[in-house]
């Protein structure tokens, strides 16, 4: 038994641990109250609410599209860990992030990712995950991000959460 603790232990230090690791740790910590806005130059007044709205005929909007032009940085709006960087489906170009409360953020429609970014990689509130582009089914759309957070009970408005990074600027 103290064999299998020991081993245990020890796995668990090991580098390709890493992603476990910092996912369950993640997990321990409360979710934000408040978070910046993830494209650089970009105010939470400059953000319309399209949460909820409907795309198409069988399914809504799960996030927030922000405007900005082409090749502006995206950056984490919360510290956390990569948990997928990916090109497919509707998102295009996009990079997921296992944030505090074990809360997804989901950045999508990106033109290009940031130099080294991979699944792992730890990041800190700022740090670049990539720029504003047009991809998956934005492809032709004015350049935007694309910004959703996904909790225990589902996709959830991160406007508000914008908006309480910056109060008395709205």
């Amino acid at each position: 038994m103290v064999l299998v603790i020991v081993s245990g232990a020890w796995l668990w230090q090991q580098p390709f641990a890493v992603v476990a690791r910092m996912s369950w740790k993640m997990m321990q910590l409360p979710a934000p109250t408040a978070i910046s806005v993830p494209v650089q130059g970009i105010r939470p007044r400059q953000i319309g609410d399209t949460f909820g709205a409907p795309r198409g005929r069988d399914r809504t909007h799960h996030g927030v599209d922000i405007f900005a032009k082409r090749g502006t940085p995206v950056r984490a709006a919360t510290q956390g860990v990569v948990v997928a960087v990916r090109d497919k489906g509707l998102g295009g170009k996009q990079v997921w992030v296992m944030g505090p409360a074990g809360q997804r953020h989901y950045y999508a429609h990106l033109d290009d990712w940031a130099p080294g970014l991979a699944m792992g990689s730890l990041l800190q509130p700022g740090d670049l995950l990539g720029t504003v582009g047009d991809t998956g089914n934005a492809k032709g759309t004015p350049p935007h991000l694309h910004y959703g957070i996904y909790g225990r009970d589902g996709p959830f408005d991160p406007l508000p959460l914008m908006h309480a990074a910056s109060p008395g600027k709205r």
